[in-house]
């Protein structure tokens, strides 16, 4: 069940005054928009400083390769993870919730909600940052679940999210108290049935007024298919640094290309939000404790000694001219962004190059396996039972081209668009 991408339309809207952001938040504002649905990929949360998964070198399927995968995909692998679940923790011990903050298009979808217009938010993405940025749960659909709870792979039982997080953040292998299964976050693997929520809330995409796909290529199965799913007279709106999928090929299509963010917050200004943008998504701000901002402090400082003599007088004075300026350098507010991003990756792929110490037995702490009681008895198999036998036309489980089992890194899926 593919997600080609047809011949553009090029006539007139027929939904929309043009293609273009006033427009769209006309139609936003009128009574004909009413169930407002949202799509996200990994080009949202790229924003918060999460590095997607298959960038060349900054990517972390990359830092996972000294790992020796048979692939990469395999570390997502249900069967590769019963083998060897070490990369799969190296991994959630980086990722886990807490570390990032949600971005102005994660505040946009909590605006939506706010404004009695947003129907269902379908999100790829496993960070859980929606429900940070204050988007109701109720409204949410995690496709590819997340780390908001977790399971034993085996009997299903649940687990008390806190031990979970405590022993993760150690790099302890987690088993069942009850089975000895091995216990994981509500993640989708490949070879795992996609959530029951997903399949339920597919139909309503049915009744949808407006379309709203964010930071994605559309690649990913089934997930890329739901933007056919609305009805032929629905605006979809698709803002994402490439075109993807189908859209532009509807009278109603518009395609905005460039950083998520910088165009959710024009549509805001469009809208006359800009001033609740602004607002919520300073809510959204991770206070870290004093003591950890002492300590950060204190090793900047030993950090940034004073140069040694030699080192001194081997830095050449400043000509006059260099001196005398008192012109700074322009420096633009995308480049500023850019900055920090980078920043926030390059340190969260050195904590990931730390953690992969574990796995190759160099790192100070071998990882151990720790047993938890679950929670209490979970209805997870009745779940994963009844999502199988719904019938919405689409894969009952996560598109996957390959299996741990095939060691064949050419065969692996096409693009992985978490988090």
């Amino acid at each position: 069940m593919g997600n080609e991408i047809s011949a553009p339309y090029d006539g007139p809207p027929e939904v929309l005054v043009a293609r273009d952001l006033p427009s769209i938040a006309k139609y936003i504002k009128s009574p004909e928009c009413r169930r407002v649905f949202v799509m996200l990929g990994a080009g949202v949360s790229t924003a918060a400083g999460i590095p997607d998964f298959r960038s060349p070198g900054t990517g972390l399927y990359s830092n996972l390769q000294r790992l020796n995968l048979p692939y990469p995909e395999a570390v997502f692998e249900i069967n590769y993870f019963r083998e060897n679940p070490v990369p799969f923790y190296t991994l959630a011990r980086e990722l886990f919730p807490g570390q990032f903050r949600p971005t102005l298009t994660h505040t946009f979808v909590k605006l939506l909600a706010d404004h009695s217009l947003l129907d269902t938010c379908f999100t790829q993405n496993i960070d859980t940052l929606e429900s940070q940025a204050g988007v109701p749960a109720d409204r949410i659909v995690a496709a590819h679940g997340s780390f908001a709870s977790q399971h034993c792979i085996e009997c299903h039982a649940s687990f008390d999210g806190a031990k979970m997080r405590q022993a993760v953040e150690k790099g302890d292998i987690v088993r069942c108290g009850n089975c000895g299964g091995l216990v994981k976050p509500d993640i989708v693997f490949f070879g795992e049935s996609l959530p029951a929520a997903f399949h339920k809330t597919v139909p309503r995409l049915r009744g949808a007024d407006l379309l709203i796909v964010i930071g994605t290529s559309l690649t990913v199965q089934p997930f890329a298919s739901l933007t056919a799913l609305v009805p032929e007279g629905c605006p979809r709106i698709l803002i994402n640094m490439d075109p993807a999928g189908d859209i532009g090929t509807r009278p109603d299509d518009v395609v905005l290309l460039g950083r998520c963010d910088e165009i959710i917050r024009d549509l805001c200004k469009e809208l006359g939000w800009e001033e609740e943008l602004n607002r919520e998504w300073a809510k959204t701000e991770i206070l870290k404790p004093l003591d950890q901002l002492t300590e950060a402090a204190l090793e900047t400082r030993e950090g940034k000694a004073a140069p040694t003599t030699d080192l001194a007088e081997a830095v050449p004075p400043l000509e006059p001219a260099a001196e005398a300026a008192d012109v700074a350098p322009t420096v633009t507010k995308a480049e500023i962004e850019d900055a920090q991003v980078e920043t926030e990756v390059e340190t969260l792929t050195e904590q990931v190059e730390k953690g992969l110490e574990i796995s190759e037995g160099s790192g100070a702490r071998t990882p151990k396996t720790v047993t938890i009681t679950p929670t209490e008895s979970s209805d997870a198999t009745e779940s994963a039972k009844e999502a199988e036998e719904t019938s919405d036309g689409l894969p009952s489980q996560r598109d996957a081209g390959s299996s741990a089992s095939s060691g064949n890194a050419e065969s692996s899926v096409p693009a992985k668009e978490r988090l």
